[in-house]
């Protein structure tokens, strides 16, 4: 579909008064409203991204841009996707991106999704930053853009109740829910700066298995495996239900404990033939962020509304009790913390999960820094 043509006004006939004509209703007349109702809405959206100068280096470019007929959104069934989950219950993406056809996916793990989005057959996604850098790298900047933000936080390497400390770990074997994955990079760089070897031989040598995180507690429960580092609420399951204890908290080893566990990325063909839709999509995630804040004093708005939405995911609901423990460990935040990037690339470098390069071009905040305030009729 190219760039949405103007309408030409004077080809809209009318009775006396500017109306149709009484009794003869015109049958190309509510075509004409939804067409005029299209174009404002293109021409505002247009209107944000010309401003910033994005939608006329497309057009230099010759990039016909367009409202997509279709937006397919992945995103996992964990806490620390829980904007997306807000966004996909209370219904604030379908509402933000109005005429085009939302439909959504639930993954267990970065690389796979990204893995989808590589295929073509998930247009965006909300994963971890680990696997989005080593698409980026892979592809030679060409796979996808991070846009935004969703959460800091949540992420934690817990142990089973028999391991001493960190230097009981030799010989012992971890899970994490993916390789690549934001998690296992984590624990392969902590693994390696107190002298372990991840899957390799020797007295030190710690055995990491990827697994879904549902099945991560599952083998803790029955002593297959000795710990992990997952993301929440899996984390606080484990301590609640397993008898695990906290080693690490990831919020230690960052300054200000703050980094990036979720994101939203962007399939880079489809940010450039569908900005308007993007900018959409980052609107409805501004105010999943908005909605989530607002609740934070009410528990039982937001347990039933995160429990719906795991739920829906395919995640077994938790007590209320639970989850706001595990709530307590995140932070809500559409920014993508760009600072954090070059250390992790780094790690991911370190561990084996991915190739030194520029990252210059991965992070695009123009949609971000472009999205219009809610307003009262607008806020959930």
């Amino acid at each position: 579909m190219g760039r949405q043509q103007p309408l030409d006004l004077a080809t809209v006939t009318a009775g006396d008064g500017g109306r149709p004509a009484a009794g003869r209703r015109r049958p190309g007349w509510p075509l004409v409203l939804t067409a005029l109702a299209l174009l404002a809405a293109l021409t505002a959206a247009a209107t944000v991204l010309r401003a910033n100068g994005t939608l006329e280096a497309w057009e230099q470019a010759g990039v016909e841009t367009s409202e997509a007929a279709e937006l397919r959104l992945g995103y996992f069934g964990n806490l620390t996707h829980a904007p997306a989950l807000v966004g996909a219950q209370e219904g604030l993406f379908a509402q933000e991106v109005g005429g085009t056809e939302l439909s959504t996916q639930v993954f267990g793990s970065g690389p796979t999704a990204v893995e989808a989005m590589n295929a073509g057959t998930v247009d965006a996604a909300f994963v971890g930053p680990s696997p989005a850098i080593n698409s980026y790298v892979q592809s030679g900047g060409e796979s996808l853009a991070v846009v935004a933000g969703a959460a800091s936080g949540g992420a934690q390497f817990v142990v089973a109740g028999d391991v001493a400390g960190e230097d009981d770990l030799a010989g012992r074997t971890l899970a994490t829910p993916d390789f690549g994955g934001t998690q296992d990079v984590a624990l392969r760089t902590w693994l390696a700066e107190h002298d372990y070897v991840a899957d390799g031989d020797g007295e030190r040598s710690v055995a990491i298995t990827p697994m879904p995180n549902g099945q991560a507690l599952q083998m803790l429960r029955q002593g297959q495996i000795d710990g992990g580092w997952l993301p929440q609420p899996w984390a606080t399951r484990a301590v609640q239900e397993e008898g695990a204890t906290v080693l690490v908290d990831e919020r230690d080893l960052w300054e200000d404990g703050r980094f990036p566990t979720t994101v939203l990325v962007v399939r880079r063909d489809y940010l450039e033939r569908h900005p308007e839709t993007v900018q959409q999509l980052v609107r409805g995630l501004e105010r999943s962020v908005e909605w989530l804040d607002a609740h934070e004093d009410d528990p039982v708005t937001l347990a039933g509304t995160l429990n719906a939405g795991l739920v829906e995911a395919g995640t077994e609901p938790l007590p209320q009790s639970t989850l706001i423990d595990a709530l307590d460990a995140l932070e809500w935040t559409v920014d993508p913390l760009t600072e954090t990037y070059p250390a992790l690339l780094a790690d991911g470098v370190a561990a084996g999960t991915t190739q030194d390069a520029s990252l210059e071009g991965l992070v695009d905040t123009r949609f971000l820094e472009q999205a219009p305030p809610v307003t009262a009729e607008a806020a959930p």
